[in-house]
């Protein structure tokens, strides 16, 4: 029971409406300037705040795209600089609130993050940049938001095909928070209630898509994964999916419901302990746990192989090299015959723990 916990600060305000509360958490925070941040596809919730802050909007910003490039990056910080901004409302998922990040990080100021999917980077002070195909990742205190608005209504307009890769990438964090380099009892029990949120929560907001308290069930299962994850850091799915990103620029909600499973298989011999409370908190045997992660991407339609989700099948061996380097630091040392192999089955979408098939390379 001996454990060192890192708090990270910063307000939550969570509930359905709370989104009407914007204007009252920014005058709180000393703000006057504020540039909104939120891509071209949430035109429509980021009038809607835009329309609560009122006066003191100076500006927005909507070259938002996926990993950060850092020509859009410089593009966001410049803007914030030129409309002297004090403060950043980023409205969207993980892209969204990466730039808002970027800028906190380079200007110093306020940072209000309202998420619109399960992605959970608003609760980390985890950074994230791309430059070719190297994403590099950091942390840094200045880049956790002040202030988190959770408002289930705003993941209303969320289809199926992005809610689920966006939960699963909630249920990775959930995971890796129970064995990452900063695991401890008080995380691990948010990260198994998070679990169980998102494992029971997920299948009713894809099948369900207006059910508003299976979007706030699930919500609320993304937020206590996100602060799992930071409360510990990174390991193996983490690491895989920021050089899988970085190298090809696939999604990354979709890398995380492909790869969860795989990744899971890989560090069990590593990690039994942890792997008896996630299949508690699913419902299944401990060896059971990789194939019920692959089984939960299927049945809400998430990607199951990245050959689906346009990888490249060269692309393996210099991943596998990559990944090895990466995730040094995992529970379970990473071997590259071993990862080449995780990766091959994550490319040809084989169940965890299913007899081999005869499909691929290295089957």
């Amino acid at each position: 029971m001996n454990f060192t916990y890192d708090v990270l600060a910063g307000r939550v305000v969570f509930g359905i409406g709370s989104r009407r509360s914007l204007a009252d958490e920014a005058a709180a925070l000393g703000s006057r300037r504020v540039l909104v941040v939120a891509d071209v596809a949430e035109d429509a919730i980021a009038a809607e705040v835009t329309g609560v802050l009122g006066d003191l909007v100076v500006g927005r910003f909507s070259d938002v795209a996926q990993h950060v490039p850092i020509a859009q990056a410089d593009a966001a910080i410049s803007q914030a600089r030129q409309v002297e901004a004090d403060s950043v409302v980023t409205i969207g998922g993980g892209s969204a609130t990466g730039f808002g990040k970027i800028i906190a990080r380079s200007l110093d100021v306020n940072l209000i993050a309202v998420p619109t999917t399960y992605a959970g980077s608003e609760m980390t002070d985890i950074w994230g940049l791309t430059e070719g195909d190297h994403k590099q990742t950091g942390k840094d205190a200045r880049v956790k938001p002040n202030v988190v608005v959770y408002d289930p209504e705003l993941t209303l307009t969320l289809p199926g095909f992005i809610a689920g890769p966006s939960g699963m990438n909630a249920m990775a964090h959930a995971v890796e928070a129970l064995y990452g380099p900063g695991a401890n009892p008080v995380v691990s029990a948010m990260a198994v209630e998070a679990i169980a949120a998102l494992y029971t929560g997920l299948p009713v907001v894809v099948a369900e898509p207006e059910n508003l308290d299976g979007r706030s069930h699930v919500l609320y299962g993304a937020y206590l994964a996100a602060v799992s994850l930071a409360g510990t850091g990174t390991a193996l799915h983490h690491k895989t999916c920021h050089v899988l990103g970085g190298m090809f620029n696939l999604n990354h909600g979709d890398m995380n419901a492909v790869v969860l499973g795989h990744a899971l298989a890989y560090n069990a011999p590593a990690i039994p302990r942890c792997m008896d409370r996630i299949a508690g908190a699913v419902g299944v045997d401990a060896p059971g746990v990789p194939g019920a992660m692959f089984d939960l991407a299927a049945t809400i339609g998430a990607p199951t192989s990245l050959e689906a989700i346009g990888m490249p099948a060269d692309g393996l061996e210099e991943a596998a090299r990559r990944v090895v380097i990466e995730a040094a630091a995992n529970v379970r040392p990473p071997e590259e015959d071993g990862i080449r192999q995780m990766l091959d089955n994550a490319y040809f979408g084989r169940r965890p723990g299913s007899p081999p098939s005869t499909k691929g390379t290295n089957s």
